[in-house]
C-alpha cells in the first residue's frame, strides 16, 4: 500500500518541486533548520496535492482503463487515499508553522489553489490560473521562511507564475483525449496541444529572463559565467520543447523537459546569487 500511495503522488514533479524549495532556501541562505521544514514542508504539500488529484480523478481513470493509476488499478482503496491526503496536508501545514504566520499563509494560499484545481477548475478554461497562483506564491515560500521574512520580489513572483504556466500547460498533454473523453476540459484542451506547447516554451524563457535580469538587479554585466551558462541551458531545454511539440505527437517528454528547466532555472538562481527578497 505504502508502495501504490508513493505512486499516487506523483513522485517525479512532488521531488522537482522539493528540490526547487530547497534551492531557494539556499538562495536565500536559510540556516539549516529552516531550510529542513522548509523542504519537508513542501514535500508534505505536494503528497497532498498528488494523492488528492488521484483520489478525486479516480473514477475518470477507470472509466478510460488508466492502468499507471494505483487508486485506479485499486492498489489502494480511495479512503486510505484520502486519509494520507488530508495527513499529508495537515503535516504540511504543521512543519509551515514554526517558520512564522507568513510563510503559513502562503503556503495554505498555495495549497489551497493547487487543491482548487484537482477539485473542478481543471475542467474549466481558468485552469491555469492555480498554477499562476501557486507558482507565482512559491518564491516567496523561501523567503518567508527566513527570519526577516518579505514576499519575494516582483520577479521572482513572475519567474514563477511563467515555469507554472508552462507545467499546466505540459503535463496534461498526453492525456489530452482520455481528458475529453471524461469530460475535462482546460485550457490546454482548448487551444490544442502544439499551441500549448509552444506557450509553455515561451514562459520557460520568461522565466529564466526574469531570473537572469531580476537576480542582476539589472545589470546584466554583472551575471556570473556560471550563470550564463544555466540561462543558456533554461533557453536550450525550452527551443528543445517547442521543436518537439512541431515535430512529434504531444508525449511525456515535453513534460520532463519542463521539470528539467525547472531545476535548470532553481540552479541558475543559486549560480546567479540575486537576492529573490523585495
Amino acid at each position: 500500500m505504502i508502495r501504490a500511495l508513493w505512486g499516487s503522488t506523483h513522485p517525479g514533479p512532488t521531488l522537482v518541486v522539493s528540490a526547487l524549495a530547497l534551492a531557494l532556501g539556499i538562495a536565500v541562505g536559510l540556516e539549516p533548520w529552516r531550510l529542513a521544514l522548509l523542504t519537508l514542508a513542501v514535500f508534505a504539500g505536494q503528497v497532498s496535492i498528488g494523492i488528492s488529484n488521484d483520489a478525486i480523478d479516480a473514477p475518470r481513470d477507470r472509466a478510460v482503463g488508466r492502468a499507471d493509476k494505483p487508486i485506479a488499478r485499486g492498489d489502494v482503496s480511495e479512503r486510505a487515499a484520502w486519509t494520507a491526503g488530508i495527513g499529508a496536508l495537515i503535516a504540511a501545514l504543521v512543519l509551515s508553522a514554526p517558520l512564522g504566520f507568513g510563510m503559513l499563509a502562503a503556503h495554505a494560499i498555495f495549497l489551497a489553489s493547487a487543491w482548487s484545481y484537482n477539485a473542478g477548475l481543471k475542467s474549466t478554461t481558468f485552469s491555469i490560473v492555480p498554477f499562476l497562483v501557486s507558482f507565482g506564491i512559491f518564491p516567496s515560500l523561501a523567503t518567508l521562511a527566513a527570519p526577516d521574512p518579505r514576499v519575494a520580489a516582483p520577479w521572482g513572483w513572475i519567474a514563477g507564475a511563467a515555469l507554472g504556466a508552462a507545467v499546466h500547460l505540459t503535463n496534461v498533454l498526453p492525456d489530452l483525449e482520455d481528458d475529453r473523453a471524461t469530460g475535462v476540459r482546460g485550457l490546454p484542451h482548448r487551444i490544442g496541444a502544439r499551441a500549448s506547447a509552444v506557450v509553455a516554451a515561451a514562459g520557460i524563457v520568461l522565466g529564466a529572463v526574469a531570473v537572469l535580469v531580476g537576480a542582476s538587479g539589472g545589470d546584466l554585466a554583472a551575471v556570473t559565467v556560471l550563470g550564463w551558462v544555466f540561462f543558456g541551458a533554461v533557453v536550450a531545454v525550452a527551443v528543445a520543447t517547442a521543436v518537439l511539440a512541431v515535430v512529434r505527437p504531444p508525449s511525456r517528454t515535453l513534460f520532463r523537459l519542463v521539470m528539467l528547466a525547472a531545476l535548470l532555472l532553481a540552479a541558475q538562481l543559486v549560480a546567479t546569487g540575486g537576492a529573490i527578497a523585495s
